[in-house]
Formats: structure tokens, C-alpha cells, sequence
């Protein structure tokens, strides 16, 4: 019995795993870019805060990233 449980815990931790590798993962900030300029977050985010989805110009400076 205790070795069935040992293999179901096993097994949930692969599973557990595995789904945070496969997770989807949003895009890193870029504090420092803001630092850097002055400008504010949202001058690449829709939000103001910064995260999220980006403006026109979030985008732009993304593509310079790649």
C-alpha cells in the first residue's frame, strides 16, 4: 500500500512538472527600458501600470528585442 502511494505521489509531481514546463509564459518586462528613458510604463502598454498587452509603439520596441 505505502508503495502505491509512493508511486501516485511520484506521478503527480511528473504531472506537476511537466505542465509548468509547458505552461504558456507572458514576455519579460522591461523595467530597465523605462528606467532608461523616463518615459513611463505606459508608454508601451495599454495599461498604464505597464503589463499586458502592448500600444503600437510596445510593439515596435519589441521587435527590436528579437
Amino acid at each position: 500500500m505505502n508503495l502505491r502511494i509512493l508511486a501516485l505521489a511520484v506521478a503527480a509531481l511528473a504531472v506537476g512538472g511537466a505542465v509548468s514546463i509547458a505552461a504558456p509564459r507572458s514576455a519579460n518586462a522591461k523595467p530597465e527600458y523605462a528606467a532608461a528613458t523616463g518615459k513611463p510604463c505606459g508608454a508601451c502598454h495599454v495599461n498604464p501600470a505597464g503589463g499586458g498587452q502592448l500600444t503600437g509603439a510596445g510593439e515596435k520596441y519589441k521587435k527590436t528585442l528579437k
